[in-house]
């Protein structure tokens, strides 16, 4: 889920409302398309000598299908496991060389990958990426030591946390036909049927150049930018995107509840209400509410002290430990606004549980007071100034704004549509999307830890 502070960290952008320390006209963004119909843009930031080069795919944990999950993660690790130019391991080694790091990620809708480099050294970087995606090969034991890399992942971020085992068992609750319903790392019995063939059958299936874009920020020449794309992506062969299946969510109709048992030192809840995305800028009363939303979870859980946290966590009769409430707000499938907390000792789950459905009540009731709305606006506000100081966030931003299908301005416009978002919407979405038949809830119950157990280390080999 993206809670509210990070959406506003990472999506949007107020840069009619920088504070003049900080002020500058920025260079405008450029979106084109290659003859093979893979996407490029280019945002040029002049401010420190250094780019930030990406590939998005729209592919993620979304296009798999059952008993395949986590393939699109398994290929992300092999990308970088050699082409006819490079061994395993040598492109990591190049970049290093060059001065850059350089990573990637796996989401539910994208996968991505970037390095970031002095800003002389893009042509050696966009070289190397385009050569990857039209040219990954390995041999079938790179694959099986890979894999091996990515259970042991799977062992240290999920199946040793008790919160994130929980999470992986509730999302499989929560949705019954969205792929949202599966692990992004992929469950176990999967990985371990996976043969080398399935994830080069995946890469052959979506690793086109019409479902990917490159995505170019820094300290670069429009110009030079788009030369350097046409010589090396230009050049990979064009092929169809394969045709998506909508698997639309059913509507539920009552609440679902999940009893989790694991060793932990406390018991945890979550509460997970099925809300409308936003899909466009379009009007609409879906668009509008998702907004909404994202404002109630900022006056609950924006900022410190805010509503939750004063009302649950303070005084000698605190019910909770910590609170949290957070609005998925957009994305390829479909979304919803969670609750979730640790009770305090002495209190129960199911006590947190009411408190917090009772603080979204009270707004349902009372509404939210001017004062609470301009607070949480301010913040996005001071938020986006500290955004544009990274280069890496500016390029993501538009990465995932092309795997949405948003368009490029959407900061702009979303912070637009956010400050005019009324204290009566956020009372009305409170009264109507926190019902019973939005809910699943997650209760924790913990069980006794092992004294002797030891944690885990990274796995040699990790790209996260």
């Amino acid at each position: 889920m993206k809670h509210v502070l990070q959406l506003a960290l990472c999506c949007f952008s107020l840069l009619g409302f920088i504070p003049a320390a900080h002020a500058q006209a920025p260079a405008p963004v450029e979106q084109f398309k290659l003859g093979n119909g893979m996407s490029v843009i280019i945002k040029p930031d002049r401010r420190a000598p250094t780019a930030v080069h990406m590939v998005y795919l729209r592919v993620g944990s979304i296009d798999e299908v059952d008993g395949a999950s986590g393939v699109a993660h398994v290929l992300e690790h092999m990308l970088f496991k050699g082409t006819k130019q490079l061994k395993p391991g040598e492109f990591s080694q190049r970049v290093a060389a060059l001065g850059g790091r350089e990573n990637a990620f796996t989401m539910r809708d994208a996968t991505g990958y970037y390095q970031q480099i002095p800003a002389g050294k893009l042509e050696d970087v966009m070289k190397l990426e385009a050569d990857r995606f039209a040219n990954n090969q390995w041999p079938d034991d790179e694959f099986k030591r890979e894999l091996e890399v990515v259970k042991e992942e799977r062992r240290m971020r999920t199946e040793d946390q008790p919160r994130s085992l929980m999470w992986e068992a509730l999302n499989a609750t929560i949705f019954q036909a969205s792929p949202y319903r599966r692990p992004i790392v992929g469950w176990m019995s999967d990985l371990d049927a996976m043969t080398p063939q399935d994830a080069r059958d995946f890469y052959k299936h979506w690793y086109v150049p019409a479902n990917a874009v490159v995505v170019v920020a820094g300290d670069v020449e429009p110009a030079q930018v788009r030369r350097l794309v046409e010589k090396y992506y230009g050049a990979i062969a064009a092929r169809p995107v394969p045709p998506r299946k909508p698997r639309t969510e059913p509507d539920q109709v009552g609440v679902r509840r999940l009893e989790f048992k694991a060793p932990a030192e406390q018991s945890y809840v979550a509460l997970a209400f099925k809300v409308p995305q936003f899909t466009s800028f379009e009007p609409g009363a879906a668009n509008d509410d998702a907004l909404a939303l994202t404002v109630l979870a900022a006056v609950l859980d924006g900022y410190p002290n805010a509503r939750l946290d004063r009302a649950l966590t303070q005084g000698p009769d605190r019910l909770a430990d910590s609170v949290g409430a957070g609005n998925g707000f957009s994305g390829r499938g479909p979304q919803i606004f969670t609750l979730d907390g640790v009770p305090a000792k002495g209190k129960t789950p199911e006590q947190l549980e009411a408190a917090l459905r009772a603080e979204v009540a009270k707004v349902a009731r009372d509404g939210v007071s001017e004062a609470e709305l301009t607070r949480v606006k301010t913040q996005w506000i001071a938020a986006e100034v500290y955004k544009l100081d990274s280069v890496m966030n500016q390029a993501r931003e538009l990465g995932e704004y092309w795997v949405e299908g948003l368009p490029l301005d959407s900061s702009e416009r979303l912070i637009q549509r956010l400050r005019a978002i009324t204290a009566e919407q956020v009372k009305s979405v409170a009264a109507r999307y926190f019902g019973d038949d939005q809910l699943t809830v997650g209760i924790l119950r913990p069980q006794p830890v092992d004294p002797n157990r030891k944690p885990r280390t990274p796995p040699p080999g990790s790209r996260h």
